[in-house]
């Protein structure tokens, strides 16, 4: 009775632990990984900060509109002042001001200058023995400020910047295939894990009836102490690797459903199908990476930083000249309906020149230096164009021989199993030794992990290949995504 009682209660284990199992394929794993995995989390904030860093260059470019005010401004202390006989004295100054001021500034790309139009009004209040209140207008001013008349910032940032963003848009797709050969590395880790413990579990059970079968024929004297005791020596480190292969289970398990943000542990996988045939020429791969990868865009982008350094170093170096000029009117009165009548111009323009006479060699210095960099840059990009060609040939020509890989693995796989079956049931006739049953046994583990781990290695290089490319080889379309942020 308590025996029948064990065996329903561990049923009822085993059909909840069935029932609290997830099962999913490698496509699912992918996709799971691709909306929720931390990855993919990191992937979204950082295209985002392109996006509004993007959003913040266009609209430094748009008319600004602002408006300041001081409401109000109260002051009662002593100050010291300079009267017109350029003598210093001390005055009790108490007063209130209210200020207010609206303007529209506009950044001119086409020249690196600013253009500026304001208008202000502000009251003063004097508080004393002779209140008195004063009042100042300027219905509108234009001002313009260059900086350097030698060097545009903005003209430079109107290049970088679009292919900044570019470069970002391209780096979230090829991030999101990162996401998928990272999910694949787990998968089947997973994978190997679950498969290992089951041929370890199976492994086992067959070794354990054969040690009882060795266990009758030592006690009739057919078979010497030695091949018992190597018998059992099996078995029992058999049961080890169980031991071991469940731990890795566990491990492996857990840093799946980490990476997938899923509760459940307890996750069954499917063996990957094989994927349907299609060729992959070189030229046709280099064509699509060359116009799809971002690194192709952070070769003109590097190149473009590197001349806009050289650039700032020649228009600041030997002479600098900035610009400033302003018109417009003003009036100030005591009677606020007096204020608008007969305005005073207000006008000024200066043009700052700064030309180094002697400076010890800075400035060439610093043109050297620029020149330098951009040549350092010119040959960087170069040699990671060739590497980033050779990349991409070279993963072409693995992959067209994986799928042969994977056949002759499995093959070998069929074989050894086979192999395995005959020398365990030749064994058990007594037609062989048990040094030839392990090896075997040994022969059919090995072979079956190789299979898994070209299995593997054939799932990771295609969407390593899909990574390189960001292009869809069995669609014959460019890969795309509807999380990335387009402007």
């Amino acid at each position: 009775m308590k025996k029948f009682l064990f065996i329903i209660i561990l049923l009822n284990t085993s059909l909840v632990v069935v029932g609290q199992s997830k099962q999913i394929t490698l496509k699912e794993a992918i996709e799971i990984a691709k909306k929720q995995s931390p990855d993919y989390k990191t992937n979204i904030n950082r295209n985002q900060g392109s996006y509004w860093r993007f959003r913040n260059y266009k609209a430094s470019f748009l008319p600004q509109f602002r408006i300041d005010a001081t409401l109000p401004e109260y002051n009662n202390s002593i100050r010291r002042i300079t009267n017109d006989n350029g003598q210093d004295t001390y005055v009790n100054q108490n007063q209130l001001i209210v200020n207010s001021s609206l303007g529209i500034s506009q950044n001119i790309p086409y020249t690196g200058g600013r253009i500026s139009v304001f208008s202000n009004i502000e009251r003063i209040e004097l508080f004393g023995l002779n209140d008195n209140i004063g009042y100042s207008v300027i219905p509108f001013s234009i001002n313009y400020y260059q900086n350097s008349l030698l060097y545009n910032p903005f003209k430079w940032q109107r290049e970088i910047e679009p292919l900044m963003f570019e470069e970002s848009k391209r780096e979230f797709i090829e991030t999101m295939e990162e996401i998928a050969v990272t999910t694949c590395n787990q998968y089947f880790s997973l994978l190997k894990a679950q498969m290992q413990l089951e041929i370890a579990k199976k492994n086992v059970a067959n070794q354990d009836t054969l040690y009882q079968i060795s266990l009758g024929r030592f006690k009739m004297g057919k078979i010497a102490e030695n091949e018992l005791l190597q018998m059992e020596l099996t078995l029992l480190n058999s049961k080890n690797t169980v031991t071991t292969n469940t731990i890795d289970l566990k491990r492996a398990s857990q840093n799946l459903s980490r990476y997938l943000e899923i509760e459940n542990e307890n996750i069954i996988l499917d063996v990957p199908e094989k994927l349907p045939l299609f060729d992959v020429d070189v030229k046709k791969a280099l064509e699509e990476a060359q116009s799809n990868r971002k690194a192709v865009v952070a070769f003109r982008r590097k190149r473009l930083e590197a001349e806009r350094e050289l650039a700032r170093a020649k228009g600041t170096n030997k002479v600098e000249m900035s610009l400033n000029a302003n018109f417009g009117i003003s009036n100030n009165a005591n009677d606020f309906n007096t204020l608008f009548n007969n305005y005073n111009k207000q006008q000024n323009v200066s043009l700052t020149l700064s030309v180094p006479i002697f400076d010890w060699g800075v400035s060439k210095s610093r043109r050297k230096m620029a020149e330098a960099d951009l040549e350092l840059v010119n040959n960087n990009v170069e040699q990671e164009k060739q590497a980033f060609e050779q990349e991409i040939y070279l993963h072409v020509l693995n992959w067209s021989n994986q799928r042969d890989f994977l056949y002759t693995a499995e093959k070998a796989k069929e074989v050894a199993t086979k192999r395995y079956e005959i020398s365990n049931k030749r064994y058990v006739l007594g037609k062989i030794t048990i040094t030839d049953l392990n090896i075997a046994l040994q022969e059919k583990d090995k072979a079956v992990l190789q299979y898994l781990n070209s299995l593997e290695k054939f799932w990771r290089d295609y969407y390593i290949l899909r990574q390189l490319t960001l292009y869809d080889f069995i669609k014959n379309e460019k890969i795309k995504v509807e999380d990335l942020i387009y402007d």
